[in-house]
Formats: structure tokens, C-alpha cells, sequence
């Protein structure tokens, strides 16, 4: 729990959801965590704002090694390598555990070739996809536990989750604390239809909205 603020006002807190960031921005603009100077994007998004102490908070999904899976392998260096850089710079880290789910899909017209495919005899493949649990519980309790605490006056929110939106709520209208959403616009040229967009039910609930397109994020790519 965070310690209360009694000293100087006006602070921030700024929270990175770190799976969504990375789905809805490194991966289109194909980088990975690493790549990135996530200490200059809180330093632009302050924008000469004081950040409250520990008010710089990263929320992930912490990657296991599989014996003898080198990508895992690689995969948790990096992630080791990421947290190492982050500690230096005094970030507040809150992990939760990946869990695999066994998911099965369907072979029909909604995947490329698919005819090709069932002409092979394969009419379904199964395939394991990893999932965050928790973390938008904890970032949301965070958010809550710093505003009662007086820790922020305003809460930079990096995260498109829609399910942080009662905590939004009861932050605005029980501390009238200020909410500040960041969100993206970034064009999959080859995909429209996966083109990362802001959430509008997020715009409509924070007291400062601030969309951020390739070009905003381009400095931060190392």
C-alpha cells in the first residue's frame, strides 16, 4: 500500500498496463518491450509534472521458462533484462502469473487458404495461448488505494481495459481525483480491422483524454 503524500500537491501517478501496451503498440510497430525507453515516455507524458513517489507503475504478466523451449528461454531473458532497467529507474513492478488456455479453432472460411487446408483433412487445430490473470485487478486497486491515500491529485492511465472503468468511477466521484486517459491510433496498414483505435467508453469516463499516433512514439523506439 502506498505511503500518504503529505508533502508538495499537483502529482501524478502514471500506469502501464504492459500487455495491452504492447498488443495495441509495440506489436504494430513490431518491436518489443526492450526496444522500448519507457522512462522518456513517463518523462513526456509528465509533461513537467512532478510523478508522485512510486508513481511510476508497470503491470505484467511475468513469462516462465519451458524446458527445452528456446523461445521461452528467450523470451524470460528479456523480460529479466526489461525489469533490471526498469529497477534502476525506480519503477514500481506488479506481476501476475501467465496461464495457458488450450484454445481450438475452427477451420472455415475465416482463415486464409482454409480450403486448401481441409482438402488435407484437417478441419480444426488446437493451439495454447498465454493469458494474463489479475492484472487489471491489481492495477485497478492501485488506482483506488492511491487516491484514498492522497498519493496522486491525477492518475495517467496507460491501458485501453474496460474493465478498469468502475474503479475510474468510484476514483472521480468518491476522491475527485483526476483521471487521465492515454490512448493510441495506429493503422495496420495490412490488417485494417486490427488497427489499434482508443476506447471510447474510456474517453468518455477520463477528465483528460490524449491520443498518441506512430509518430508521437517514435522517440521512445531504442
Amino acid at each position: 500500500m502506498w505511503g500518504k503524500n503529505t508533502g508538495n500537491t499537483n502529482k501524478i501517478s502514471i500506469l502501464i498496463d504492459a500487455g495491452n501496451f504492447y498488443h495495441l503498440v509495440l506489436k504494430k510497430l513490431g518491436i518489443q518491450e526492450g526496444q522500448f525507453d519507457f522512462e522518456k515516455f513517463v518523462t513526456f507524458l509528465a509533461n513537467g509534472r512532478a510523478i508522485a513517489d512510486k508513481g511510476k507503475r508497470f503491470y505484467v504478466g511475468t513469462i516462465r521458462e519451458k524446458i527445452g523451449d528456446l523461445k521461452s528461454k528467450e523470451a524470460m531473458a528479456r523480460q529479466t533484462s526489461l525489469f533490471a532497467v526498469l529497477k534502476k529507474y525506480h519503477w514500481e513492478i506488479k506481476t501476475s502469473k501467465l496461464k495457458v488456455r488450450d484454445e481450438e479453432i475452427i477451420i472455415d472460411n475465416r482463415v486464409e487458404d482454409y480450403q486448401k487446408i481441409k482438402k488435407l483433412g484437417i478441419h480444426k487445430i488446437k493451439i495454447q495461448r498465454l493469458r494474463e490473470k489479475g492484472i487489471d485487478v491489481k492495477l485497478a486497486t492501485d488506482l483506488i488505494v492511491g487516491a484514498i491515500d492522497n498519493q496522486y491529485d491525477t492518475a495517467v492511465i496507460v491501458s485501453s481495459d474496460s474493465d478498469l472503468i468502475p474503479a475510474i468511477d468510484w476514483v472521480r466521484i468518491r476522491t475527485k481525483k483526476k483521471i487521465e486517459y492515454i490512448g493510441f491510433s495506429i493503422p495496420d496498414e495490412h490488417n485494417p480491422e486490427h488497427s489499434t483505435n482508443p476506447l471510447l467508453s474510456l474517453i468518455a469516463k477520463a477528465d483528460v483524454k490524449r491520443i498518441l499516433v506512430k509518430s508521437d512514439l517514435r522517440p521512445f523506439i531504442l
